[in-house]
């Protein structure tokens, strides 16, 4: 992992405990994802809901961990 993943990482964990809404970075991050898919799921209206705060997207990490578990596929749910 590089630096700037660990960077992003640290700050998605920092955000997590002291604020629970996350930049796009952040969240895709969190995800496993590239920011342009994270970005294109936003524009298709297929990604997690997320809500414009000024000029910046910002993502509930409950709204993330809701997409997320949304898509669970496969292996014991319950």
């Amino acid at each position: 992992m590089d630096d700037t993943a660990k960077d992003i990482g640290a700050r998605a964990q920092a955000a997590r405990e002291t604020c629970p809404f996350l930049t796009a970075k952040q969240a895709a991050f969190h995800l496993g994802l590239a920011y342009s898919t994270l970005k294109r799921l936003r524009q298709m209206g297929t990604g997690p809901k997320c809500r414009l705060h000024g000029r910046t997207w910002r993502y509930h990490i409950d709204d993330i961990e809701a997409w997320s578990a949304a898509r669970a596929r496969g292996g014991d749910h319950g």
